[in-house]
């Protein structure tokens, strides 16, 4: 590179370019949505480990569901809502390249984790009798920790390829986190070869679990109309329809981020699709188990009732 080239040690964050009383009203708004967030999902996970009765595979992967929603809002949210009180809007690189890590990985995770909460829907509902010998604790703990695994280093190898580029200027990142397409933006030499890995990342983490889930849902699909049994049509739809609620919200976004053509203002429309699947969805994702689950909504009763009886 050139001689004139110097490498940044720290950024700015743009963030939302509002007018200040604006940003103070969507600290108080993103607070209580972050907040929320974190109690709702908090409450799934006391829930969960606390009732035995909800000691089984598909409770499992909602709580990894639970605790990757926290985890994922946690990883950008927070600095958001400092730099939307702050004037001082700069963030380190190594920290921001530690954001993009984590918001990655947390990111993979999730899709990863929506298709085997799929999957095991479809193995509940198309061959019950064998349900519990497929969907055993030992497999549900190696795909639990695969899914994992496989995310983390999935985003260690975009981090990776981030550090090989120079990245002398702009030092300004118009998001309100580290975002990688974003970062790339900071990078003064050519970073095809990032942007195929981001594709082609997009393809199998995105492209192919949204194949596999909308696979397994056409199978229960199905057999839901085969069910005869009025009630149990019933309880099966609405356990899956929530499912596929959480799905279409949290794809949908993700592949309109990052795999649909861009428009003449990407800058705004990924800040905006950033904060839904950032901030929005780990907030619905509680509030749709919570409000179409029997069981939850049973669990938290017993819950109530029994901290008032003590």
């Amino acid at each position: 590179m050139g001689g004139n080239q110097t490498w940044i040690t720290e950024v700015t964050l743009l963030g939302f370019q509002v007018d200040p009383a604006l940003e103070f009203f969507l600290f108080g708004l993103f607070s209580l949505f972050y907040g929320l967030t974190l109690l709702g999902n908090g409450v799934i996970l006391g829930i969960i480990y606390s009732d035995a009765r909800l000691h089984t595979p598909m409770y499992f992967f909602l709580s990894h569901l639970a605790i990757d929603d926290m985890s994922y809002a946690s990883s950008n949210v927070p600095k958001m809502l400092a730099n939307l009180v702050s004037q001082n809007r700069t963030i380190s690189f190594v920290p921001c390249l530690m954001q993009t890590y984590f918001y990655l990985a947390f990111a993979h995770a999730e899709c990863l984790i929506l298709v085997v909460m799929s999957y095991d829907r479809f193995v509940a509902i198309c061959h019950p009798l064998h349900y519990s010998v497929i969907m055993s604790w030992r497999v549900c703990t190696v795909l639990g920790v695969t899914s994992c695994i496989f995310s983390f280093l999935l985003a260690l190898v975009h981090v990776v390829l981030i550090l090989r580029l120079p990245f002398c200027g702009p030092h300004e990142i118009n998001h309100f986190f580290c975002e990688i397409m974003s970062v790339l933006k900071l990078a003064c030499a050519d970073t095809w070869l990032n942007q195929v890995v981001i594709f082609v990342a997009c393809v199998f983490i995105l492209v192919g679990p949204l194949s596999l889930v909308l696979v397994s849902y056409t199978r229960i699909l199905i057999a839901i109309l085969r069910i005869q049994s009025g009630d149990g049509r019933r309880k099966a739809f609405s356990t899956c329809s929530s499912h596929l609620c959480v799905v279409g919200l949290f794809f949908g976004s993700a592949i309109v981020m990052y795999m649909a053509p861009k428009s003449r203002h990407p800058e705004e429309q990924q800040k905006i699709l950033s904060l839904f699947y950032s901030l929005f969805n780990p907030l619905l994702n509680p509030l749709i188990y919570s409000l179409r689950n029997a069981e939850v909504k049973g669990a938290l009763r017993r819950a109530l009732c029994k901290d008032r009886t003590t």
